[in-house]
């Protein structure tokens, strides 16, 4: 047991070094994101210590349940290349610029307009995708409208990392935790419906307390006019997205996998763009530029984790925390260490740390655990930068575009918010279950 914690405990502090201290491992011309580095090196370490078996893994690799780890990748890696698709062509972009024309000259209904904007957006593709589309576009328009970025940058992160709980797809984390324990897309939604419009209606005006005094000021400038150049592919992104989402819905009710529902999408909509292409005789510059941009580094990443816990898992590791915590106060109590633990070791590896853990609860406890670890791994994105890697690329993004916004900013605007917000989502999930 103890040395399973050791590697364990040392990868993961290492881990978090290298987000905060070198992001990047250069090897010549090839630049590395370090953070999976790491952790892939730690799992190495866990499989030639014999500290998990290699049988195991494969074993784990080959279940034909949905918990693999190799589905759940699929189906994330899938709806994201979607949301991605849609961004190349335009889509996020030109809605951004809608919604700031619509505020018009008015600081108070531009915030409220972005805030809600990305908040819908969130809920159908994914948290990351639209903090990542959003940022450079909030940051251009604000230099030229001559108005304070920040209110609407940090509206923008809070709303995406709050709203993607409401569905399955919306965070990496929900796809984990809910596919581990069966959850089926509409039930997910049912749960979580209620706690994520609370949440996300406190944030929005805590938030609007907080910086009511800059929104005050007119706006100087409007946004330039953005237009869809290429209406086919975005009406078959925008469709493929729309019919995937609503496949989900129904697809554990017919005995559908999800992960193969998200990936037939990616490959309908990978041959459709070829065929397109060639009848156009133009080269899929979209299609290339979306899978350049996929996340793909999260497949080492996850799949490393994944080596890491199942050796706790297999020494006994996660049952002991498990009967450490009890099983009373479940929703508050996995709910506060969930979202404590992401901004220690990140959400994702807090995630696929807790899911073990919460399956020693005893059956009727089981589910209200998993919500709640969901509440957690959201919210605790905009606690501190640590707590999702969306939050470090954020930072990185607003000091290209010479926005000073440093770790202790980051926490001084997400602790007003982030504290609030879990309690109320935890209630509203008690009342829910």
């Amino acid at each position: 047991m103890i040395p399973s914690l050791i590697v364990a405990a040392v990868t993961c502090a290492v881990m978090i070094a290298s987000i905060l201290f070198f992001p990047k491992i250069k090897l010549g011309k090839l630049s590395l994101d370090s953070y999976w580095v790491v952790v892939l090196a730690g799992a190495v370490v866990m499989l030639v210590c014999r500290l998990v078996s290699f049988r195991t893994l494969w074993r784990a690799l080959s279940d034909p349940s949905p918990i693999n780890p190799l589905k759940i990748l699929i189906l994330f890696l899938s709806m994201t290349l979607l949301s991605v698709f849609l961004d190349e062509v335009g889509f996020f972009r030109y809605l951004a610029n809608k919604a700031l024309l619509f505020a018009g000259k008015s600081q108070v209904k531009m915030f409220a307009t972005v805030y809600w904007t990305v908040s819908l957006l969130t809920v159908f593709t994914s948290n990351d995708v639209v903090v990542l589309t959003f940022t450079p576009f909030l940051c251009y328009f604000a230099k030229n409208a001559k108005i304070d970025p920040k209110p609407y940058l940090i509206a923008e992160f809070v709303a995406a990392n709050t709203m993607s709980m409401m569905l399955m797809i919306g965070n990496p984390t929900n796809i984990y935790i809910a596919t581990s324990y069966e959850i089926a897309f509409a039930d997910y939604f049912l749960v979580m419906a209620l706690p994520t419009l609370a949440s996300a209606t406190l944030s929005f005006a805590l938030l609007y307390l907080v910086f009511h005094k800059s929104l005050r000021e007119p706006v100087l400038a409007a946004p330039e006019v953005v237009r869809i150049e290429d209406k086919p592919m975005l009406a078959l992104g925008l469709s493929l997205l729309l019919l995937t989402t609503a496949l989900l819905v129904v697809g554990p009710y017919v005995g559908a996998p999800m992960w193969l529902i998200s990936a037939a999408a990616v490959g309908v909509l990978v041959i459709a763009v070829l065929i397109l292409c060639a009848a156009r005789k133009t080269p899929p510059k979209e299609l290339g530029r979306t899978l350049h941009r996929a996340p793909w580094q999260l497949v080492p990443f996850v799949l490393s984790m994944f080596v890491l816990i199942l050796a706790l898992e297999q020494q006994g590791v996660t049952a002991k925390i498990g009967s450490l915590l009890g099983s009373k106060a479940t929703i508050a109590k996995y709910g506060a260490l969930s979202f404590l633990f992401a901004n220690v070791i990140n959400n994702i590896p807090m995630s696929v740390l807790f899911c073990p853990i919460v399956g020693t609860l005893p059956a009727g406890q089981t589910l209200p655990a998993a919500y709640a670890t969901v509440i957690g791994s959201n919210l605790g994105a905009f606690l501190t930068p640590i707590g999702a890697l969306a939050g470090i690329m954020w930072l990185s993004l607003l000091k290209k575009h010479d926005i000073k916004m440093g770790y202790l900013d980051f926490i001084k605007y997400g602790a007003v918010v982030a504290v609030p917000s879990l309690a109320t989502a935890l209630a509203m999930l008690a009342l829910t279950v």
